[in-house]
């Protein structure tokens, strides 16, 4: 019988769970050392009681780096089957987590199935499913009605929620003075920022937060506290409504953790490269070490088509400065809803950029599989060289595409190859090149 709350009531308790176990043995870690990140709030578990088939990980500067696919239907793209299957590829190609951004339809049987058969942790942004749900204009919302999403998403066995708790009525005067390029771009910011100027309430996520914290505690959700006002262009980076809403977040991490409930923060967003660094050190000051979870930053604005390599470089640096869990960015970012092949390159790249950031802060094994790659590659070993790549398939695929006449070399250099030239000469043997 469980005698814990929360992952972070028993890591509290001196209780270590088998979920900290299994983090522990996928990060080299001693089970001890997770329970004590967990504890202080340093390293999230998202694992909600219901989700039973998942498969554990942990969330935190000092692990290996994770990512996030968004999926999801919409009014053009209704196809739960498609999304199914873009699901699957992403957990195949190594993604940790998926959330489920549907704004369209009966968004529970897909919900429900996520967290029946993915075992991926599962976050959804309960703000979007409540005008869904309700079939009601948001204006007709109530504040219960938000917290009764909250709730059923909990329920559903959702891991982990968006929550734009930071965006109050103050918020609104700053977006009105500020006068911000591109105001709020965060989709669930904009629709709770609509609610306030259209209500004259304040923010439900906000006013009511404490109660909110006691669901999540009763499921063990991790809340992930959306930072509505992220920066939607070069211009907004780093500027006053950003920065404001972020001691806000800090705040509120706090009250999430005085009820033991888990904490991400999420950060920008467009923002120039000169000041991502600066940012991760400032979000682990004023949210205490609290994971960051980021989109992107993407580092251009002009690049529609190729976002997702905008995103992996500000990703990489991102990361490598401290945020924790990268949320992936498809070539389709601003011009549609990604398919598989967007999916599969918002993956590899978000999975690069992660892998690269994992080297730079010297995670134990992360750089493992590039020194067998060298190894590979200087005995001309093609299936070692396959093992190790992040994506087998399009490799082998390239190669075979374009043979070379010999297999000790490419159909770029041939017998001009580096490595074949020096194989060759350390060797004492005769190097032929016509």
């Amino acid at each position: 019988m469980r005698s814990y709350t929360t992952q972070m009531d028993a890591a509290r308790h001196g209780i270590i769970t088998p979920e900290m176990q299994a983090v522990a043995a996928k990060e080299y870690r001693t089970a001890e050392e997770i329970r004590e990140l967990v504890a202080e709030g340093q390293v999230v578990i998202c694992a909600n009681r219901l989700h039973t088939c998942i498969d554990p990980h942990g969330v935190g500067s000092m692990l290996r780096t994770k990512i996030n696919v968004n999926l999801g239907v919409s009014r053009d793209c209704r196809d739960y089957d498609i999304e199914m299957q873009k699901v699957m590829a992403a957990v195949h190609m190594g993604a940790e987590a998926i959330m489920d951004l549907s704004s369209h339809g009966n968004t529970q049987p897909f919900r429900r199935r996520l967290t029946a058969e993915c075992p991926a942790m599962i976050g959804t942004v309960p703000v979007y499913d409540s005008v869904i749900h309700y079939q009601r204009d948001l204006a007709t919302l109530t504040a219960k009605d938000f917290i009764d999403v909250v709730r059923l998403h909990a329920e559903d066995g959702v891991d982990f929620v968006t929550l734009h708790c930071g965006i109050t009525r103050k918020t609104i005067q700053q977006i009105k003075q500020h006068k911000r390029k591109m105001n709020i771009v965060s989709r669930g910011g904009s629709l709770v920022f609509a609610w306030m100027s259209m209500t004259g309430q304040e923010n439900p996520f906000y006013e009511y937060f404490d109660e909110i914290m006691d669901i999540c505690r009763e499921y063990d959700v991790t809340v992930s506290l959306g930072d509505a006002c992220r920066p939607g262009c070069l211009a907004d980076g780093s500027d006053v409504c950003q920065i404001e809403e972020l001691v806000r977040l800090g705040e509120l991490t706090k009250r999430a953790w005085e009820k033991d409930v888990q904490v991400m923060v999420e950060g920008p967003g467009h923002m120039p490269m000169d000041q991502i660094e600066a940012n991760m050190k400032l979000q682990q000051t004023i949210c205490m070490g609290a994971p960051f979870y980021v989109l992107g930053p993407i580092v251009t604005d002009i690049a529609p088509g190729y976002d997702h390599i905008t995103s992996a470089i500000g990703g990489a640096i991102a990361a490598a400065s401290g945020a924790a869990f990268l949320c992936y960015v498809t070539p389709a970012e601003h011009l549609a809803l990604p398919d598989v092949e967007d999916v599969k390159q918002g993956i590899i790249a978000s999975k690069i950029a992660a892998h690269a950031a994992d080297i730079a802060k010297k995670i134990p094994h992360a750089r493992d599989l590039d020194d067998r790659m060298a190894d590979a590659r200087r005995t001309f070993d093609w299936d070692a060289q396959w093992e190790c790549a992040m994506d087998p398939e399009t490799a082998r695929a390239i190669r075979d595409s374009r043979a070379p006449e010999h297999e000790d070399s490419c159909s770029m250099c041939g017998k001009f190859c580096a490595v074949r030239s020096m194989n060759k000469a350390l060797n004492d043997e005769y190097i032929d090149i016509l």
